[in-house]
């Protein structure tokens, strides 16, 4: 059976170097790298009480890892902005409750740019901001600018179906 219902051509697997990310219905300019997206469920061991030597095990709470985005420091705002909404600069242990959570999309293209796979991410609020990494005079490197985003869960955009490639 091939790889590909589609494309029953293409053996190779989609590269990982091409995505878009989609926040607040407009894409984040040059984000250059997204952590793995991962979710696991916690293990709950019971045993029923005339068995007391033999553990069943069933699922528990879903537990959904934080993602980061990275990009190089551009004069964009959108990352700091978002950071600030989850962030008190005035001390008054006031945050803003409005729009700290978003929902934010992150799509795979292929060698032609079409998406061929999205992921919807929900309830993101940004629980770390990075602006800079370490300086060096003497590096060969960009500034890079991070966000970690704790999220609430994803999923597969199944309405999303592999393009007919030329």
């Amino acid at each position: 059976m091939p790889q590909f219902s589609v494309n029953t051509h293409r053996f190779d697997p989609y590269k990982n170097f091409k995505f878009r990310i989609v926040l607040d219905g407009r894409e984040v300019a040059g984000v250059s790298k997204v952590s793995a997206l991962k979710r696991s469920t916690t293990l709950v061991r019971h045993r029923e009480g005339s068995d007391p030597s033999k553990s069943r095990l069933s699922p528990g709470d879903w537990a959904f890892e934080p993602i980061t985005l990275e990009r190089g420091v551009t004069h964009d705002t959108e990352f700091e902005k978002w950071a600030d909404l989850s962030f008190n600069l005035t001390g008054d242990a006031a945050m803003s409750l409005k729009d700290f959570r978003k929902d934010i999309i992150i799509n795979l293209l292929n060698g032609q740019g079409n998406v061929v796979k999205s992921f919807k991410v929900y309830r993101c609020w940004v629980s770390e901001y990075q602006v800079l990494p370490d300086l060096d005079a003497n590096g060969n490197a960009i500034a890079i600018e991070s966000i970690v985003l704790q999220n609430e869960g994803w999923e597969r955009d199944m309405s999303v179906e592999e393009p007919n490639e030329t």
